[in-house]
């Protein structure tokens, strides 16, 4: 499973989404490498389709594509419908894209 925290600089809530990682891979007992991305320039943020900071990735997908696409990509903050963190996505959401992946990588 690939997954993947891209973030800018400055985002105060990027250690807290890899730690949101972490716990939701642990308590679904999956061993996966998070690789974390810092997002420098607008140029990047094109090319990898970046919605904001953090966002997180599983098997290359956003965790929150279906909760409503956003039209562009910037370097700013994210913001997740749904969570009661600022900055960082509901965490039924990290649970349901890791157990979908790891779902579709079962034989």
């Amino acid at each position: 499973m690939r997954v993947e925290v891209l973030y800018v600089a400055e985002c105060p809530s990027h250690q807290a989404a890899v730690e949101l990682v972490r716990y939701v891979l642990g308590r679904q007992g999956i061993a996966a490498d998070i690789a974390e991305i810092v997002v420098s320039d607008e140029r990047m943020a094109r090319e990898l389709e970046f919605r904001g900071s953090p966002t997180i990735r599983i098997n290359g997908r956003d965790i929150a594509e279906d909760s409503g696409k956003t039209e562009g990509f910037a370097l700013s903050c994210r913001l997740y419908p749904g969570s009661l963190r600022i900055g960082l996505p509901p965490v039924d959401l990290v649970h349901k894209a890791i157990r979908e992946a790891a779902g579709s990588n079962k034989p």
